[in-house]
């Protein structure tokens, strides 16, 4: 068998799954590494150290690639931001508010308040699916 062809083929088979299934360039170093093993198993006949120099360049490769990928951090409400109630809400009661055009499951912060239909408040805090709000009235008193 034809080592070189045999990883040159490999490494092109990676990269283009890398088009059609992104994987965050994990594909790309696989195949990029199998190049380089392409070019290695020229002088190099053994085929388990070509394995072996594949393994090792293609994690060398991934936890360099780690660098350079931005780190997500997850997506959180932001504090106090208007939002408009499509339903009553009663005290101790949920109702719906339209936020950042989405309805969502609201409740009074202040068990005391009633708020009603179509009034304007602001998003004090969030738990699970339940934003928690005041009314907009509230604050200017």
């Amino acid at each position: 068998m034809n080592y070189p062809l045999f990883w040159a083929i490999l490494g092109a088979i990676f990269c283009l799954m890398e088009l059609f299934l992104p994987t965050g360039f994990v594909e790309s170093t696989l195949g990029v590494s199998a190049f380089i093993v392409a070019f290695i198993a020229l002088g190099v006949p053994s085929f388990s150290v070509q394995i072996v120099a594949w393994v090792t360049l293609s994690l060398v490769l991934i936890f360099l690639l780690l660098r350079f990928v931005p780190k997500r951090t997850p997506y959180s409400l932001q504090e106090s931001t208007e939002a408009r109630t499509l339903t009553a809400i009663a005290p101790g009661q949920t109702g719906r508010v339209i936020y950042e055009g989405n309805s969502w499951q609201a409740r009074c912060d202040d068990e005391t308040i009633t708020i009603g239909a179509d009034q304007p408040v602001v998003v004090v805090r969030r738990k699970g699916n339940t934003l928690y709000v005041i009314p907009e009235s509230a604050l200017r008193t």
